[in-house]
């Protein structure tokens, strides 16, 4: 749905209201196998006529490339994997409504929750806004978004879900 804007002026009044516009805020905190830490900053997510959109303000991530994604449960915890501890994994998998079992990037037809990758430049910072056609602010509240260590090659090859690896940060999506 496309935002509307109702505008109602009179001499003596004047009204303006704004609907159909989602947004939220997710502020993003660090994360190990021994739980939640630091804030490292928040993603401003909206709906925009051409998709969602996630304007992160992060700081103190590793320069590079990292894949983050829409992780199905609201829960940035550690939980117990092959009989340890590890960061993130209470978030559940890639958010994928369908079902279809694959990591195919943010254009492709797999898990919903794949983002484009998120960059993060020499000096720790992550600022760009990437957009994502087939989402909307409705279908991703109550879920967590969760940054990977390394980057993402949109595939499930030669690694699983992107070869990103493990969970460096999380927030979840209010």
């Amino acid at each position: 749905m496309k935002p509307s804007v109702l505008l109602i002026c009179s001499p003596l009044l004047f009204i303006s209201l704004q609907t159909g516009a989602d947004t939220a805020t997710v502020t993003i905190n660090s994360i190990d196998e021994k739980g939640v830490g630091a804030v490292l900053g928040r993603v401003k997510i909206s709906d925009t006529s051409k998709g969602l959109s996630l304007k992160p303000k992060l700081e103190k991530l590793s320069p590079g490339k990292h894949g983050w994604h829409i992780h199905q449960t609201p829960d940035c915890g550690p939980a117990e994997k092959d009989g340890k501890s590890v960061a993130g994994v209470a978030a559940g998998g890639h958010y994928d409504p369908a079902m279809t079992n694959k990591h195919a990037g943010p254009k492709g037809t797999g898990h919903m929750g794949d983002l484009p990758v998120l960059v993060v430049a020499a000096n720790g910072k992550a600022t760009k806004t990437v957009t994502v056609a087939r989402l909307k602010v409705a279908d991703i509240k109550g879920r967590a978004l969760v940054i990977h260590a390394g980057g993402d090659n949109y595939a499930d090859a030669p690694k699983p879900l992107g070869g990103g690896g493990g969970r460096v940060a999380c927030g979840i999506i209010q």
